[in-house]
Order: C-alpha cells, then sequence, then structure tokens
C-alpha cells in the first residue's frame, strides 16, 4: 500500500475528496496533510476524518526543507499532492519525489498560472478576459509555478453572464470529480 501527503493551505475541500477516494482503497491511503497556515480549514477537516495533521513554518520549507523531508520519510510517503497549497516547492522536495508529485490547478494552463494566481484571483482574470471556457489542469510540480508537466485537463463552458464566483463553482465541480481519481490513476503505475 501507497502512503500519500497532502499538501494544502485552505479550506481543504479537495484533501477531504481525496481522503475519501482512498479510504478503503487498497492501492494507497492519505498518511498525513501538512499545512503552512496554523488557521487552515483542513486541519479540522483532518481531525473529522481521523487523519494526521501537520503545521509547519516557513522555516521548515526554507533552505531545502529538510524538516519538511524528515517529516515524510518518517512516514514512509510514496507520493505528494498539492490540493490548494500555495507555496513554491523547494527543488530538494521535487527531487526527492520527482515524478510523484502532482498539483491541481483552477484554469487550464497555461493560461492564468504562475505565482500569485490562485483561486478567485483566476476566476476573476478568466471572466474579466471575455474566456468562453476554462477548467482544472492535474499537471506535475516542477521548480516554476504551474510549469510542470500536464497530466490531464477538463473543461467547462462559461456564460457571459458567470461571475467570479460562478466559474469558482463549476471549477470546483470539475476538481471533486477528477483529480481524486487521477491520482489513483498515477499512483497505480507506480
Amino acid at each position: 500500500m501507497k502512503n500519500i501527503a497532502i499538501f494544502a493551505s485552505g479550506s481543504g475541500s479537495n484533501a477531504e475528496n481525496i481522503v475519501r477516494r482512498f479510504e478503503h482503497s487498497p492501492l494507497a491511503r492519505v498518511r498525513v496533510i501538512l499545512t503552512n497556515n496554523p488557521s487552515a480549514g483542513v486541519l479540522e477537516r483532518a481531525a473529522r476524518l481521523g487523519v494526521e495533521s501537520i503545521v509547519f513554518s516557513r522555516e521548515d520549507f526554507a533552505g531545502g526543507a529538510a524538516p519538511v523531508l524528515r517529516m515524510l520519510a518518517g512516514r514512509e510517503i510514496d507520493y505528494v499532492v498539492l490540493a490548494g497549497f500555495l507555496w513554491l516547492v523547494p527543488h530538494t522536495l521535487i527531487e526527492r519525489y520527482r515524478g510523484r508529485i502532482i498539483n491541481i490547478h483552477p484554469a487550464l494552463l497555461p493560461k492564468y498560472g504562475g505565482k500569485g494566481m490562485y483561486g478567485e484571483r483566476v476566476h476573476r482574470a478568466v471572466v474579466e478576459a471575455g474566456e468562453c471556457r476554462t477548467g482544472i489542469t492535474i499537471h506535475h510540480v516542477s521548480e516554476v509555478y504551474d510549469s510542470g508537466d500536464i497530466i490531464a485537463q477538463y473543461c467547462v463552458a462559461i456564460t457571459p453572464r458567470d461571475t467570479p464566483a460562478d466559474v469558482a463553482r463549476k471549477v470546483h465541480a470539475l476538481e471533486g470529480e477528477h483529480f481524486p481519481r487521477i491520482i489513483e490513476q498515477e499512483i497505480s503505475k507506480l
């Protein structure tokens, strides 16, 4: 059985969907949820779901992320998932999990990606640009924000009347439908 670590900075809805996907799976389980935000909603979700959670600091992540790497090694983590995690991942962590660390982005990359492009900022930019579609991108993580190899993309239509909140709801539905399944698909290749 493979062990998954989830990194999240916010409410944790994607993390919860992933935990539930693997609750009874013979393939993998979510072993730990890590966050850089001590007030993140993901901590309450982790407690409710019975998953260990860890809050780490900028210092734990800086200079090669040695403390975080030790946390992962101590839990025999095989696969890392970023689910609403906003910090750039250090090279040493990417190297340790090369090909086994993925992220979800709330737009069709390469558009609307990069540093500072997350959540409502992305949805607002999509609406302001007059896009007729958007979606999600699930991709491997590299040393540059939102630039790793794309694993999968899923689209949704946008109407001229859609607000950023409308777009967020549509994108969130895609995330719930596809992200856990793609994680399972990728882990089954290990």
